[in-house]
């Protein structure tokens, strides 16, 4: 399937980061995790982290973006990369924190810091039965600079006796209208059994249409 149709041009984009880039960076996570879909089948919750990593290890190695050399600021602050050439302490405008998620619309982050968020949407098809070659698929790419006024706070459901996370920040399903109007979509794969929009009652972001048979 020829994807580059599916780019959206005119969206404002973190200050360097190209549409080319972030199209080399989605073959480069889909690539590199065909071979840990074992995990996925065994730790679904810690996939999507997989996931985050991955796209921030692409977007280093293929954008002019970089991941902090110092080992323990790159596991431990935000951002997960900052410009190339912006110093030790960069703006929010120069940096960027890489997330992933299976759901539509849904951003969780420990961190509440102003700055530019992607969002790699992904799905795990193991049968290969939507594209082959792929078992697992980037189906979205979103973006948006997030101000620390987007986030609130949310304790886990789970309580402490129960082992529960400690409190964390998100954009909920509870605000998934929020969400939807917050974050804009670079890239979207149309999937019919992927696109959750009608299902859930939101009009996606404005995409080209869907192309002929003859062009695909």
């Amino acid at each position: 399937m020829d994807r580059d149709e599916w780019f959206d041009l005119s969206l404002p984009l973190p200050p360097g980061l190209t549409v080319s880039a972030i199209r080399r960076a989605v073959d480069y996570i889909e690539r590199e995790l065909s071979e840990l879909v074992d995990i996925y089948h065994e730790q679904m919750n810690v996939f999507s982290a997989i996931v985050g990593i991955y796209g921030t290890k692409a977007l280093d190695s293929v954008s002019n973006y970089e991941k902090h050399r110092n080992v323990d600021t790159a596991q431990q602050r935000f951002p997960d990369l900052i410009r190339r050439g912006s110093g030790p302490d960069p703006s929010p405008d120069d940096s960027l924190e890489s997330k992933a998620s299976k759901r539509p619309w849904a951003v969780q982050s420990h961190y509440n810091h102003p700055g530019w968020y992607i969002i790699w949407r992904y799905l795990v098809d193991s049968t290969e039965s939507l594209e082959a070659g792929k078992p697992v698929i980037v189906w979205r790419v979103d973006i948006a600079f997030v101000e620390e006024s987007d986030w609130k706070y949310e304790s886990s459901r789970a309580g402490p006796e129960q082992g529960g996370r400690t409190t964390h920040l998100a954009f909920t399903d509870r605000r998934r209208n929020y969400a939807a109007k917050r974050f804009t979509s670079v890239a979207t794969w149309f999937f019919p059994v992927v696109n959750p929009s009608p299902l859930m009652g939101i009009n996606p972001p404005t995409n080209p249409p869907l192309p002929s048979k003859a062009a695909q």
